[in-house]
């Protein structure tokens, strides 16, 4: 028995799998691109699914899938297109999206992947036969009415870039703040030493050092946020070129709203469809606010990797998590895994900027942006790297981080930025002074201050407290 069927396009026949729900474009896109291997992310896929259910909410309600023209649905036929669009976006039919990233640039092979899908099983569940050369539920004339590739591709992925962020990015950064935010309030009266340029500085609290880090994180979730709405505008109802022919007036405000209603993401129609169609700014915008999440994220994970470097020759001021093995030489050294792997995303997410940046500025020809594809798995997959990341990060390293308050405290004393204090009170060059014997005798700054009576003790005790140090005071 062949292991293949006969479908026909446009351009003549083409051998497809016999079970596929997919036809023969799909299949020729399939032989056209062996590129990558790498698929359309699946959160595309569901998005592209929610796009199709809604263009057909939207035919529906105007009329048009059932009205005079050609080859109109009956009721079942609507509901079980309605159904099949609905499978796609719950996740069903996972394994009949099989073509490459690196295709045509504005998705067209994959609109019309999902159009025969939808199309073959919206057919199946009616009781007909799905193989058979003509579609009652037809791929272009039902399944994408009143649509184009060029503005229903790039719909799909705002849908799925601002489900993604909604759902998986906001939630994991907000779990991290709340743990950051935890630790700041836990170790607010552990002192330890400050540092700029690698050098020592002037103390300040554990607490205050991980409440930076808490804000840092609270910031990137408005970034966050300021991304998603980047995306909020649809392109569709432009359809070709963003003129809309063939399409309703009122189709892409109705597509919108049912997406919005659909999803609980407040998505709008594009104020100007010829420049949602032609440019794909807004997705360079998005991805550059996922960008500085990423330098923060880089920044947070190398901070507390210094923090915890030790045991006896570094910092060790933080205790981190014990999670592998760090050597396969050097019998018993842990090394901090989570940082360095948070770290690693965070530079392809940074990395990935620059895909987008490319295919934003050089894709964008006249009407089309013709890089969509690459643009949409790039975005997907650096909100995917750092939801995931900081996931792992919170459970397997901030949340079992411990302070070591003997390490913190203990070279607060022996900081020659204690002097910093004695400057209202001797000034800077006398300060300097006492820094640079205190140095070189080996001592610290307090026990050169008693030798020379610089100050009466009371005096002295009072500008050296480091908890002093720690806050504004006049």
């Amino acid at each position: 028995m062949s292991e293949y069927r006969i479908e026909q396009d446009s351009m003549g026949e083409v051998k497809v799998p016999k079970d596929a729900y997919y036809s023969a474009q799909t299949q020729r896109a399939v032989e056209n691109f062996p590129i990558s291997g790498w698929r359309l992310p699946p959160a595309l896929i569901r998005a592209m699914g929610w796009v199709k259910y809604a263009c057909a909410i939207a035919n529906r309600d105007l009329g048009k899938l059932t009205g005079s023209g050609k080859n109109p649905l009956t009721d079942e036929q609507v509901q079980a297109l309605l159904q099949a669009a609905k499978e796609v976006a719950d996740g069903g039919l996972a394994d009949q999206f099989p073509i490459d990233v690196f295709q045509t640039g504005s998705g067209t092979s994959s609109n019309m992947n999902v159009n025969e899908v939808i199309s073959n099983r919206a057919i199946e569940i009616t009781k007909g036969k799905r193989f058979e050369k003509e579609k009652p539920i037809h791929p272009n004339d039902h399944v994408n009415m009143g649509q184009s590739t060029n503005d229903t591709f790039p719909t799909a992925i705002h849908v799925a870039v601002a489900q993604q962020i909604d759902g998986n990015l906001i939630p994991a950064l907000k779990a991290l703040h709340e743990q950051l935010a935890a630790k700041a309030a836990a170790w607010d009266s552990i002192i330890k030493i400050g540092r700029t340029h690698l050098m020592d500085a002037t103390p300040l609290r554990l607490g205050q050092e991980f409440g930076g880090f808490a804000r840092q994180i609270e910031l990137s979730i408005g970034r966050a946020h300021s991304a998603l709405k980047s995306v909020l505008e649809l392109p569709v109802g432009g359809t070709a070129v963003g003129s809309g022919i063939n399409t309703h007036p009122e189709f892409g405000g109705r597509v919108a709203a049912a997406l919005a209603e659909a999803t609980k993401i407040p998505f709008v129609e594009a104020e100007d469809h010829f420049e949602a169609n032609a440019q794909r700014d807004g997705l360079v915008s998005c991805h550059g606010q996922l960008k500085t999440i990423a330098t923060t994220l880089i920044n947070l994970a190398n901070n507390i990797r210094w923090l915890g470097s030790g045991p006896r020759c570094g910092f060790y001021e933080v205790i981190l998590p014990e999670r592998a093995p760090g050597s396969s030489i050097m019998p018993g050294k842990v090394n901090p895994v989570m940082c360095e792997s948070m770290m690693q995303l965070a530079a392809r997410v940074i990395g990935n900027d620059q895909t987008m940046t490319t295919c934003g500025a050089a894709g964008g020809n006249f009407q089309l942006n013709i890089m969509m594809p690459v643009m949409g798995h790039t975005a997907l997959e650096s909100i995917e790297l750092m939801s995931n990341g900081v996931r792992a990060f919170i459970e397997f390293c901030i949340a079992g981080l411990e302070p070591n308050k003997e390490a913190c405290e203990a070279a607060v004393e022996q900081s020659l930025s204690m002097s910093t204090s004695l400057n209202p009170l001797i000034g800077y060059e006398m300060a300097a002074k006492i820094t640079k014997q205190a140095f070189a005798e080996k001592k610290t700054i307090r026990e050169v201050c008693i030798e020379q009576e610089v100050l009466p003790i009371d005096q002295l005790n009072e500008a050296l407290d480091p908890f002093r140090m720690t806050e504004p005071h006049e």
